[in-house]
């Protein structure tokens, strides 16, 4: 069967949204910061969202629902992931699912850990469940990065009572084997700490790339984990809010059901109905096509670094839409993002955002067309010599 890309609409389109990229910056500004995408919602969504505003359908989300159904057939025919929908219960957001998690494994005071550059909001979750920030930054190597196994032993051995993993992780766009997980979980195992896997990003696995969800990693990863997960970040559904909370061991089951009902209760109407027509079959297609785009633009945006940026340093991402950019060699400072924005009109995360391992870099979200790709490096690459 053919594969049908998915493509983004038309720029003065997209300046009619209302949401955060659309609105954080003037209209001369390209916003390839935050991670929106600029492509319109699979068919299946938008037929969800306008039968149920044809019905009235705005009330309460109801306790019997079918996300946990959904997200495992989802999971058994996206990664060959057998999930219990048992063990499935949803909450808003993933930041608010892994506050909610870390709130019940944690004492005030504990130290978790986090690998950066990481997601920048890691850090203020951990402080919201009143925890703190360990950090053992990834490892670097010629082919990409990878989790720093010793020196999470090290802080385990420490005292540290959890590890907050990004799987895949953002910004590298790392997806981390299986054999990587599975030394992780019997690490945390042999120390009797957690594992909370934020895998919003997992739908966004390139094919040709295996995404190992980190409970089914290894029998100790059912024991000591948590996964977090949502469509939101694939099928662009963050206004939404709908996430869910997915659990494999006796023990650990037992503390996401324990939670207030409150917890569940969070979970939006609309973000349910969209989040069931997203992870249904009849959205596979959709999916496979984005991920076709994505892959077009990953590999357009690698010859545009090329030919704008001698010197930036670019490993095209295993999973997602965001290209983590060493812009060092051109000596634009620790946060090149900031002159870019002025100077340029092009608005890229700030590197240091994720942690001191982001002096220097930029993150950039190339879920949009190939125009505004070319434009925004050629804006950019005018800045070099200048």
């Amino acid at each position: 069967m053919s594969i049908e890309p998915v493509r983004a609409l038309p720029l003065e389109q997209l300046r009619e949204r209302t949401s955060e990229k659309w609105r954080e910056y003037d209209a001369d500004v390209l916003p390839m910061f935050v991670a929106e995408t600029d492509f319109p919602l699979a068919p299946a969504i938008t037929a969800a969202l306008h039968h149920a505003v044809d019905l009235g359908d705005t009330g309460y989300t109801a306790s019997r629902n079918p996300l946990a159904e959904a997200f495992a057939g989802f999971a058994q025919r996206r990664y060959g992931w057998t999930v219990d929908p048992s063990n499935v219960r949803s909450t808003a957001d993933v930041s608010m699912g892994i506050v909610e998690i870390l709130r019940r494994i944690t004492q005030p005071g504990d130290r978790v850990i986090v690998t950066p550059p990481v997601y920048p909001p890691f850090y203020d979750l951990i402080a919201e469940a009143g925890a703190s920030v360990e950090r053992v930054p990834l490892v670097q190597t010629e082919t990409g990065w990878e989790l720093d196994l010793p020196g999470i032993d090290a802080a385990f051995a420490g005292g540290a009572r959890a590890l907050l993993l990004c799987n895949p992780h953002n910004p590298t766009g790392t997806v981390h084997p299986r054999e990587m997980l599975a030394e992780l979980a019997g690490m945390a195992a042999r120390f009797g700490a957690r594992v909370v896997s934020d895998e919003i990003h997992a739908p966004l696995t390139q094919p040709g790339v295996t995404f190992t969800p980190f409970l089914d990693a290894a029998p100790d990863a059912r024991e000591i984990g948590f996964a977090v997960a949502s469509p939101s970040k694939a099928f662009n559904l963050a206004g939404l809010k709908c996430a869910v909370m997915v659990t494999a061991g006796d023990r650990t089951s037992a503390i996401v059901r324990g939670m207030p009902d409150e917890v569940e209760w969070r979970t939006s109407q609309f973000g349910m109905l969209a989040s069931v027509a997203a992870l249904s079959p009849e959205s596979d297609p959709w999916l496979d096509g984005l991920l076709h785009t994505l892959d077009e633009n990953r590999v357009l945006l690698a010859g545009l670094i090329d030919e704008h940026l001698p010197g930036a340093r670019y490993l095209p991402p295993d999973a997602g839409y965001l290209a983590w950019v060493d812009l060092t060699a051109l000596g634009w400072g620790r946060n090149p993002a900031k002159r870019i924005l002025r100077d340029a009109k092009v608005a890229f995360h700030f590197g240091p955002a994720f942690g001191e391992e982001g002096d220097g870099h930029v993150r950039i979200n190339f879920g949009c067309s190939p125009e505004v790709l070319r434009d925004a490096l050629a804006r950019v690459g005018a800045l070099v010599g200048s």
